[in-house]
């Protein structure tokens, strides 16, 4: 009897595909003309297999990290061996974080030690990889607000900014606050897959605090003149967006830019830095002077080039990840001399580039074209409604009474929906859900203006803070 790999007896039609007659018994009889070679056919469907299992096709990641202190408040997070499940090699995934600190490190220390857990907590357990893919943009949001809720206990007056990258096979999720950015470089164009939540880079971000009840405005000085970058009012920081900042306001949140991309089989190389970077470099110039280099020696690069650039004014922290398709051995990633624009403007597909038409057609089969690298999800919105409130299948995915921020199971009665008290419902019901646990509902009006804020203490001192 002939069998297929791991032992598998070949079925009558594994033998067409192989070219191998069969008699009525089911004994081989001889070849066909212009048929598939048995051994072929083996090493197909053991590629298949390892594809499945997502063993050896995946790509691999190899990341570097490289800083200078000036106020020790940066610290960064490189996990690029995770599991979902712990023992199940199919549910593997990659880690990286940036979190530039301010008023203090206690923040975070505080994120970089909850926040992967927090996400992961509420994603639901035994999903398949594409489930898993498609729920990660509701569990970042609601990690990121348990995070930022849960370290409001600990009283400290601290925040940071977060940019936190989870990378599965060929797909790159990337969820950020404040103004740390990631950047990829991916068939010759550049990718913004974070956003700057500075006052000064969104006139929405100044209109949403100003409505929630923050004042923005530049710092005067004597004889009236207007200083320095927009700030928020109580507290004088530059951010809308961060986790921790309880002194400010709840109006500065920690909901999060989300944005999911799925890479080309060529893969691509990804910058995560602080602003001690950004406030230096372009990104065409973090890429152009690292280019060539494995990650470690790039993110040295890069931070050398920014403080040779503006000096060392604040902390400089880089991240650079290579994700090295299977076809690839080296451990940096080759570009071209021309990036593209990539401004993040295009919501679908994005240009590819193809391989050297003088390749021969035994090339072109062991190094087939590249694919598009393809957005798969793009979402700033601050509100919490819509960002929970996940279309269906993905809504089907999460317990429905179970506290869509902190997880903790509902009795009946206890939920609150999260349209509760919205002025043009249109076609939500309340008791559809997604529903909130009583503290979670009053963390959420507070981001939304409809309390008092913990920070009006500082408004009536006069304490300006620097972000």
């Amino acid at each position: 009897m002939l069998r297929g790999a791991r032992g598998r007896d070949l079925t009558p039609a594994d033998r067409d595909a192989a070219g191998v007659g069969w008699d009525r018994s089911g004994m081989s009889a001889t070849p066909r003309a212009g048929s598939v070679a048995l051994g072929d056919l083996l090493r197909r469907e053991a590629s298949a297999e390892r594809a499945a299992a997502g063993g050896a096709e995946r790509p691999t990641v190899a990341a570097g990290q490289a800083g200078r202190a000036k106020k020790g408040e940066d610290l960064a997070l490189l996990k690029p061996a995770c599991e979902r499940r712990p023992g199940a090699p199919s549910t593997s995934f990659s880690a990286f974080a940036l979190f530039d600190g301010h008023n203090g490190s206690a923040a975070a220390v505080y994120a970089k030690e909850h926040l992967l857990g927090n996400v992961l907590g509420c994603v639901p357990a035994d999903l398949s990889r594409d489930e898993w893919l498609a729920a990660l943009p509701r569990a970042l949001v609601a990690g990121f607000v348990k995070t930022d809720k849960d370290f409001q206990t600990k009283a400290h007056s601290s925040g940071t900014t977060v940019t936190l990258v989870i990378i599965d096979g060929s797909v790159v999720t990337v969820a950020s606050v404040g103004d740390s950015r990631c950047v990829l470089e991916a068939e010759g164009s550049i990718y913004y897959l974070s956003a700057d939540h500075r006052f000064d880079a969104s006139v929405e971000e100044v209109g949403r605090v100003t409505e929630c009840g923050g004042e923005v405005g530049r710092l005067n000085v004597v004889g009236g003149a207007e200083i320095g970058p927009l700030r928020c009012w109580p507290g004088g920081l530059c951010l809308s967006r961060s986790i921790g900042d309880q002194d400010v306001g709840e109006f500065i949140i920690p909901v999060p830019y989300v944005r999911q991309m799925k890479l080309s089989n060529s893969g691509g190389r990804l910058i995560i830095a602080s602003d001690g970077v950004w406030d230096a470099l372009t990104a065409e110039m973090a890429f152009s002077c690292a280019r060539g280099l494995s990650p470690e020696a790039a993110a040295d690069q890069i931070v050398k080039e920014a403080v040779a650039s503006k000096g060392l004014r604040d902390d400089t922290t880089c991240i650079v990840i290579d994700i090295i398709p299977p076809e690839k051995p080296k451990s940096n990633i080759e570009s071209p001399k021309t990036p593209g624009k990539g401004l993040g403007l295009l919501k679908s597909f994005f240009l590819r580039k193809t391989l050297s038409a003088s390749l021969s057609v035994a090339d072109k089969d062991n190094y087939p074209e590249p694919d598009l690298v393809e957005e798969v999800f793009e979402d700033g919105c601050p509100s919490l409604s819509r960002r929970l409130n996940s279309e269906y299948p993905v809504r089907n995915m999460f317990k429905l009474f179970a506290c869509a921020i902190c997880q903790i199971d509902l009795e009946s009665g206890q939920g609150i929906s999260i349209h509760e008290g919205l002025s043009k419902p249109g076609k939500l019901r309340p008791w559809d859900g997604p529903f909130l646990c009583h503290s979670c509902q009053e963390k959420k009006e507070a981001m939304e203006g409809k309390r008092h804020s913990r920070g009006l203490w500082q408004w009536q001192t006069g304490v300006m803070r620097r972000d």
